[in-house]
């Protein structure tokens, strides 16, 4: 059965006992030794977990009533205790009945849960039956680090979960594409019994950040990136405040970035603590995606409300969308996706009125004219090297304020094509040395060229830079490039890479939620982060 798409009648109908407390923030335990655990313990308690899981399994030696005694006792936070076999992607490798007694001593001792594996569950909790203490609850786990079954296996899996007589479910599997975070939320919603759904892998992280809005009882954050206890865990700290984990519900609103790689994004840090900052039940999550089509397909409910979409997919996700702006179609590519409330998508094109936007401010601030009706861009000789989709955009919305634009790219071809389409001249990025029939020209750098790692080149010399008046460009790892520096020595006034992508961003939280975007907010995010 696939991908079903996850509509908003999963989470209308669900009757779902265990959704009333909100889901718990569990810390992993990864020290070798118990004194490394208790100052581990510290640490979780002061980012503001509500459990930690103390992984004897890591332990280098473990004497286990004086140690779990230890462990148990001291700690200020309620404890989960499992000591994961190598069979299960754990790290013991030791008997058997040995490590059931373990288990059995720290529900003696007192931990809050244990975590058994199903395949020795229904033994486990036969032979704790009638013993177990009030507040103590057993999590029978299930791992499968190949891939995600379908919905209906799922299903089976759960029953047989439930069956062993588990007071919490846990199934854990493993993410080949975004989309089989779907079938674990579906289970989560409609599940009777508290449950624990974990997609691992990058491609399944948004399992484990909106666990709350499907009504999981628990998720794991990592103490520090380094120390995961599971592929793709996230750290504690960034749930609770990149992704305001504490905020999200069974209404939030999910937007996020789609990109492939997607991680290195900063654009979760702007979005949620603007989205904070007014109030609004929103969460911006890192979406890994490989396919498109199946990714909008899937979350296709109106509470995936939009994204922001990056390489490689400005292209591709433009043939899922209901609508385009009239200047993105031109242009070919989006940035920028929001679904109506009919549950239509609708795309835009951000990125040209972000950088448009950037180079007709340098350009006031250079003639210091009262901002006029038209555009400072109109009758000026406008020079934009590469003619990939950032160039498209810089050339389209330059054409649009009325600037005469010569595109150049290092194959003629595709700047002839690009030109042809907004009524420009193309030459090659060689020609571009000697091209200078007249002073005050605009020049913008949509190439890589000068990009890390590669920070000594730049596309066009320091002699041929004297003839513009205006340098944008658009990379901003690093800001200051060696084509904006020297373009500052000659005297023109420049425009960073980072203004585009602030700007683009002002637009995107327009669109997202009708709003004016927290300027102020987003430019302090982007000095302190970029």
């Amino acid at each position: 059965m696939g991908s079903l798409p996850f509509t908003v009648s999963d989470l209308q109908t669900s009757t779902n006992g265990a959704r009333s407390s909100p889901t718990l923030l569990c810390t992993p335990l990864m020290g070798t030794t118990v004194d490394q655990m208790l100052i581990e313990m510290g640490k979780a308690k002061e980012i503001g977990a509500d459990v930690v899981e103390i992984r004897l399994d890591c332990l280098r030696t473990f004497n286990p009533r004086q140690d779990l005694e230890i462990l148990i006792k001291r700690s200020s936070l309620p404890t989960l205790v499992t000591y994961r076999p190598i069979w299960e992607g754990g790290q013991y490798e030791g008997d058997e009945n040995k490590r059931q007694d373990a288990l059995r001593l720290a529900m003696e001792m007192g931990a809050n849960y244990i975590d058994v594996e199903l395949e020795v569950a229904h033994d486990f909790n036969s032979s704790i039956d009638g013993k177990k203490p009030d507040n103590f609850k057993v999590i029978v786990s299930s791992h499968n680090f190949h891939n995600t079954p379908s919905a209906e296996a799922i299903g089976n899996l759960v029953a047989r979960i439930q069956a062993t007589g588990a007071d919490i479910v846990k199934i854990a599997t493993t993410a080949l594409d975004i989309t089989d975070c779907a079938r674990i939320f579906q289970i989560m919603v409609h599940s009777q019994v508290p449950t624990i759904g974990i997609v691992m892998g990058e491609r399944g992280l948004i399992s484990r950040l909106l666990s709350p809005k499907f009504g999981g009882y628990l998720t794991y954050g990592a103490l520090e990136a380094g120390a995961i206890s599971a592929p793709g865990q996230p750290t504690a700290k960034d749930l609770l405040d990149l992704y305001n984990f504490r905020l999200i519900g069974p209404d939030t609103k999910v937007y996020g970035i789609i990109g492939k790689p997607v991680g290195h994004s900063k654009s979760p840090l702007l979005f949620n603590a603007a989205f904070k900052s007014v109030g609004l039940d929103a969460v911006y999550v890192h979406y890994l995606v490989d396919d498109v089509e199946k990714f909008f397909n899937t979350y296709s409910s109106i509470d995936w409300s939009g994204c922001s979409c990056t390489i490689p997919h400005k292209e591709a996700a433009l043939k899922c969308m209901d609508e385009i702006d009239p200047i993105a179609k031109k242009i070919g590519a989006i940035n920028n996706i929001v679904r109506r409330p009919d549950g239509k998508l609708i795309a835009f094109n951000t990125d040209y009125i972000g950088a448009i936007s950037a180079i007709e401010d340098g350009l006031r601030g250079l003639n210091g004219t009262i901002p006029s009706a038209g555009s400072p861009l109109a009758g000026k000789l406008f020079v934009v090297l590469g003619a990939g989709g950032a160039g498209k955009s810089l050339a389209y919305g330059a054409a649009q304020k009325g600037a005469r634009v010569v595109v150049a790219n290092r194959t003629f071809e595709r700047a002839k094509e690009l030109a042809d389409k907004v009524g420009g001249q193309a030459m090659t990025l060689a020609e571009v040395e000697n091209f200078h029939p007249e002073e005050g020209m605009v020049l913008a750098n949509t190439t890589s060229v000068g990009m890390k790692p590669k920070i000594d080149l730049t596309p066009i010399s320091k002699e041929a830079l004297k003839h513009y008046c205006v340098v944008f460009d658009a990379i901003y790892t690093p800001k200051d490039t060696r084509l904006l520096r020297e373009a500052r020595e000659t005297g023109a006034v420049v425009v960073y890479g980072t203004e585009m992508l602030i700007r683009q961003g002002f637009e995107q939280y327009k669109n997202f939620t009708g709003l004016p975007a927290p300027e102020d907010l987003f430019r302090q995010l982007m000095e302190k982060h970029a």
